[in-house]
């Protein structure tokens, strides 16, 4: 990775802990420079799409991968999902959801919508840093996604 190329992350996750430990596993491993954390789906989408208090951001914003959680306020993971997969601008942005849920409904229901990988949170501390470490080693060095326009 080339140092001085900003690597952006969008984290959506509506528990702080979750989300304070998911960065610690990633600037532990070096993974990445810039991260945005979204509380719920409605600011997810807001971020991704630049609108309401996102409005003025750069539209050429460069996020690699986005990691979502599927239980969010507002407007669910799996809604953020179908929007981002359906949207032309958005659909070849790696989504990689993280979440507690195990219920076969909910993994095969997000790879329908076109996830590109689902992952279950550990609940053990050195666990769900490995994983996140892992997870966030394969989709910022490891995979080689195609060329993304910006988001909108």
């Amino acid at each position: 990775m080339n140092p001085l190329e900003s690597v952006d992350i969008l984290i959506v996750e509506d528990n702080p802990s979750d989300a304070e430990l998911t960065i610690r596993a990633l600037k532990k491993s070096s993974l990445a420079n810039h991260f945005f954390i979204a509380e719920n789906g409605e600011e997810a989408l807001d971020f991704l799409f630049c609108r309401g208090k996102f409005s003025e951001q750069d539209r050429s914003k460069n996020i690699k991968v986005v990691f979502l959680d599927l239980k969010l306020p507002k407007v669910s993971g799996m809604e953020v999902l179908r929007v981002l997969k359906a949207h032309e601008a958005t659909k070849m942005l790696p989504v990689v959801i993280i979440t507690s849920s195990k219920e076969d409904p909910d993994i095969e229901e997000a790879y329908k919508l076109g996830a590109n990988s689902y992952v279950v949170k550990p609940v053990d501390f050195d666990s769900f840093i490995h994983t996140i470490s892992t997870t966030g080693l394969y989709w910022l060095m490891i995979n080689i996604p195609p060329k993304v326009k910006s988001s909108v």
